[in-house]
């Protein structure tokens, strides 16, 4: 007998991300946060590997993540405006959980699959923040893909990355709905 979970199906059914240039303060406390990282560390890993971690940055690191962007962003010569867009994440932050993908020797599990899991977490991570009534984004960008913005922001080891920055705080304005998938343009059913 299958046994539903309607609210669980309504929320991910309405679930919306909110911009992380409309969250304000407060962020979640550390008692706050717990639960929703335990929900997160709760996700597939493929193996019982684990093959992530989180670092919460609170707001003050924020100003030092915005320099390191701004630094990375000089670096690799981006514009000014890509420098700004990126950097403004931390500099509007109010509290983020980095989620690492960390990339373990396994003679059965494949790099890829160790990725997805962490992206799952990233998703996760997302949904019990918004579940748990805070507004929730994830991101990432450029500087998060370069390696010397990983190592001087987080100190990522070599078979580490960023998965993911999930920016949690309280909602601000309520973002329009956008458009959705069409199913039928995305599903193929196989019968035989």
């Amino acid at each position: 007998m299958l046994t539903r979970n309607d609210a669980a199906l309504e929320f991910l059914l309405t679930r919306r991300s909110r911009p992380a240039k409309t969250l304000v303060a407060p962020a979640p406390t550390r008692a706050e946060l717990a639960p929703i990282l335990t929900a997160a560390a709760r996700t597939p890993d493929h193996g019982m590997m684990e093959p992530f971690r989180f670092i919460v940055v609170k707001k003050g690191a924020m100003a030092r993540l915005a320099t390191l962007t701004e630094e990375a962003g000089v670096r690799l010569g981006k514009s000014d405006e890509d420098i700004a867009k990126a950097r403004s994440q931390f500099d509007l932050g109010h509290l983020a959980v980095v989620v690492v993908e960390v990339q373990k020797d396994s003679p059965k599990i494949q790099p890829l699959e160790m990725t997805y899991s962490a992206g799952a977490v990233c998703l996760s991570l997302l949904n019990a923040a918004l579940a748990s009534g805070w507004g929730a984004n994830w991101l990432s960008g450029w500087m998060s893909h370069d390696r010397g913005f990983c190592e001087a922001a987080f100190g990522l080891a070599e078979n580490e990355r960023i998965a993911g920055l999930v920016h949690i705080a309280t909602e601000g304005p309520v973002p329009p709905e956008r458009p959705r998938p069409d199913l039928d343009k995305i599903t193929t059913w196989v019968e035989a």
